[in-house]
């Protein structure tokens, strides 16, 4: 089913954009491999099973992301799929938080996908087809301390996703939110240098290979939202029909940062 679609993937030089891709190409896509640091790229490209290229891009800056959709358009005249997994996070106190890493939190995490869904989307309306994949956060439907700036940008990614959903029905396009909560990757060596809270939840925590997994499984069956690990989905709905009550009996497990 993936044969020869063109799917770009940002955030690729690492983690679970760097394995999601490995899947995908494994699975006959032709992958576009998207980050900032090129030497990273060259690793994972090294890996690939399928045809592949890499591209540097800062998803801050409006002029790249522009200039490569509009290149990788160009030569292989379509995208097929934009899987939007570029973003950090860091777990901070709100009063610790410099005003500065809120914006830029924001900038990469949210503004990011903004920028790139902007790009890719014209030429998706025009063939009436693709499927845009925008890696949220559990942190994105319920807050924790010391998440209020990461949380805040993954709310944003859903209401975007959610209202983008809603947008383009019937234009032949799907959009999707993926869900995880906390995996093993090199996300928490930026987020949690001290290794307190991967030390408290690491009995919780996912292996990328199995977020991997399902993020392409999603793109085959171009579902609109899975939420990961399936116990934190139900715990999810749960808090939604009941925030208050949820609020006191989750506090001790969901503050472990």
């Amino acid at each position: 089913m993936l044969d020869n679609q063109v799917i770009v993937v940002t955030g690729a030089s690492s983690g679970i954009g760097a394995l999601t891709a490995e899947m995908l190409s494994s699975q006959g896509a032709y992958v576009v491999l998207a980050g900032r640091s090129e030497e990273r790229l060259k690793q994972v490209g090294g890996r690939m099973k399928g045809s592949y290229e890499l591209a540097l891009l800062d998803v801050r800056d409006t002029a790249q992301v522009q200039a490569l959709f509009s290149q990788i358009e160009h030569k292989h005249g379509r995208i097929d799929v934009l899987v939007n997994n570029a973003g950090y996070g860091i777990f901070e106190t709100f009063i610790d938080m410099p005003q500065e890493q809120f914006e830029d939190m924001m900038d990469v995490n949210y503004m990011g996908i903004v920028r790139c869904t902007q790009a890719v989307l014209p030429g998706m309306i025009q063939r009436k087809s693709g499927h845009i994949v925008n890696v949220a956060s559990m942190a994105g439907k319920i807050g924790s301390a010391k998440s209020t700036a990461y949380s805040a940008t993954k709310h944003a990614v859903l209401g975007l996703t959610n209202s983008l959903r809603q947008e383009l029905r019937g234009t032949g396009i799907t959009v999707s939110a993926v869900n995880p909560g906390p995996i093993d990757t090199p996300f928490f060596s930026l987020a949690d240098p001290t290794g307190g809270y991967v030390k408290n939840v690491g009995w919780f925590m996912m292996k990328p290979e199995y977020v991997a997994g399902r993020i392409v499984k999603l793109i085959r069956k171009r579902k609109e939202e899975i939420d990961l690990p399936r116990l934190a989905g139900a715990g999810i709905r749960f808090y939604n029909l009941f925030p208050r009550l949820a609020d006191r009996l989750s506090y001790r497990f969901m503050n472990k940062k």
